[in-house]
Order: structure tokens, then sequence, then C-alpha cells
């Protein structure tokens, strides 16, 4: 281990502070003000006029709450890659930062010197502003996390990787699988949570069916369980990836179509997290960390899918990219 990561840079301080920071003001200024605070103080408007409250110790600890778990989750991914931290742990601390910061400001001026929580203003303005003061902020945060990345990856690892000779007469097919277990109990939880909903509208213990509940865990526990595995195919008609356990949906790849196909190791925190993901090194479908196929298409980013004995799906391949067709 080298000096440079046994000892936190001023990136990792900083980081530190603005953590430290953001915590302290979602966590205090409700509390400094309560003085001047109802009782209770409106958290949630349905429109111009407030419609939820909550005492003014859950309007501080809730939000507080929210930001540790999000920036702990941030520095635990961060911390499993050797590299410096990627932009995009920038970008959400930056941007998530500024936002719950200002829609705490926004909350406690709505409440000042209100008698009632029903009485509290408007803070459409102000979610607004923050809003595009948050996006800045991660953009900026963005900015600033690519200048430092690491160049990636090596010169080496984005050759083309080996091929295998295929003796005259035999087909040879390459297949490997993987599944995330963590994905497929997210999309559970989910799918059960819209379920209950409908049944509970369904009972007459929600008014209405409450799409607003059940829309957003059913479509959750439907993408999620679409990508939670993936099953990479290589034939003499190229490469296929087909997704979720009915194997849909799928991209196809011909020989012709494909510069170069190599093994790489990738972990959830250099590709922004798991499942789907689209970062600066293309599109990657993470799963598990560690070694992946990546393949560079003539036309288009990078593809990578996180399987076992990559190697030797990218050396066949390679065979076929090359025009090397089996016999």
């Amino acid at each position: 281990m080298t000096d440079r990561m046994k000892r936190p840079g001023g990136g990792a301080w900083g980081a530190a502070v603005w953590i430290t920071g953001v915590f302290a003001l979602l966590a205090v200024l409700p509390l400094a003000t309560s003085g001047r605070l109802p009782e209770r103080v409106a958290t949630h408007w349905g429109g111009a006029a407030p419609d939820g409250s909550m005492p003014v110790w859950a309007a501080s600890a809730f939000p507080a709450l929210i930001w540790a778990a999000l920036a702990l989750g941030t520095v635990i991914l961060t911390r499993r890659t050797p590299v410096p931290a990627p932009p995009w742990a920038g970008a959400t601390l930056a941007f998530t930062g500024v936002f719950m910061a200002g829609t705490q400001a926004s909350i406690v001026r709505a409440n000042l010197d209100r008698a009632d929580w029903r009485e509290a203003g408007s803070v459409g303005l102000g979610i607004t502003l923050t809003f595009v003061v948050a996006l800045t902020a991660g953009a900026l945060g963005l900015r600033t996390g690519r200048r430092g990345e690491p160049s990636s990856p090596s010169a080496a690892a984005a050759e083309a990787g080996a091929s295998m000779e295929i003796p005259t007469g035999q087909r040879l097919v390459w297949l490997s699988r993987t599944s995330n277990p963590w994905l497929h109990l997210v999309a559970a939880v989910t799918g059960v949570a819209a379920l209950a909903a409908a049944l509970a509208a369904a009972g007459g213990l929600l008014t209405g069916m409450q799409w607003a509940v059940v829309t957003p865990f059913a479509l959750a526990s439907i993408l999620t369980l679409a990508f939670s595995s993936a099953q990479a195919r290589v034939t003499q008609k190229g490469l296929e990836v087909a997704f979720g356990p009915l194997g849909w949906p799928a991209r196809r790849w011909a020989p012709q179509d494909i510069e170069s196909s190599r093994a790489e190791s990738r972990t959830p925190a250099q590709v922004g997290g798991w499942g789907y993901r689209l970062s600066g090194s293309g599109t990657t479908v993470m799963l598990r960390a560690g070694e992946c196929l990546v393949v560079r298409p003539r036309k288009g980013a990078e593809f990578a899918v996180s399987v076992d004995d990559a190697e030797r799906g990218a050396a066949l391949l390679n065979t076929l990219s090359a025009g090397r067709p089996q016999q």
C-alpha cells in the first residue's frame, strides 16, 4: 500500500468536512430556531398549502439521518476501489447535500413565526431555486472529480485481448451466467410492497388505488428483477447478452460489429453502483465485483458485463471478430 493510499488526501478531508457540515446544518437549524417555530412544523405541501407536519425534533433528525445513510453508503462504495474516489461520488454528495440543506432552510423559513403549522407559507420558489443550485453543484462536483480521475484503464488493458485457435471442423460455444441475490431480494421486497398497496386499496383500506404508491414500487420491482441476472453467450453469430429470468431484454453484436474484446476487473464504485450502469467507461452490467467481459464495438461506447470465465469468452469472440470463422 502506497503512502498516498494510507493517508487521506485533501479530497478526503474536504468530503469529510462537507458531510459533517451538511449533517450539522440539517440537525441544528430547526432546533436553533425552535423558539420561533410552532410545536409541529409543516414538512409536506400539497400545492401551495401544507398537508403534513412533524414535531420539531423529528424535522431535525429525519433529514439528518437520511443524509448520514446516503453519505455512509457513498463512502463505503468508494473505499472498495483502489483508485481515488470516482467522479459520481463527488457529484452525488454535492447535489444531495445542497438540495437537502436548501430544502431544510426553505421549510424552516416557511414555518418561522407561525402559530400553527397549517399557516406555514409556500416553499415552491425556495425548492425550485435550491434544485437549480444543487444541479450546478453536482455538475461542478462531477467536473472536479473527472479532473482527478486516473487514466483508465491502462493501455495494455484497453487493447484487444487474446484469441484462441479453433480446430478445423469444430464449433465452439462459450456461455456464462451471473446473478445477484441482493438485487433479487430488492425486487421481491418492492414487489411485495406494490402488491400490498394494491390489496389494501382493493380492500378499502386506502382511498382509491393510490397509484402514487403502487406504480413506483411495481416499476422498481420489474426493473430490478430484469437486471438482477445476466447470461452472456458467444457463438458463430457473435455475442448475445440476455437479462433477467426470462432472458429479455437482450443485446446482440455480430462478430464483424466488434472491434475487440477483453477481460477486465471492475468494481461497483468504478462504474457508479449495481445493475445497468452508464458511466465514462461506457455501459456496465454490474452484478458482482471482479472479472467482466468487455467488448469494444466498431460504433458506440464499450459494453461490459460481470460474468465468470470472461477471458475465455473474450478470446473466442476475438477469433470470430478477426474473420477466422469456425469451420
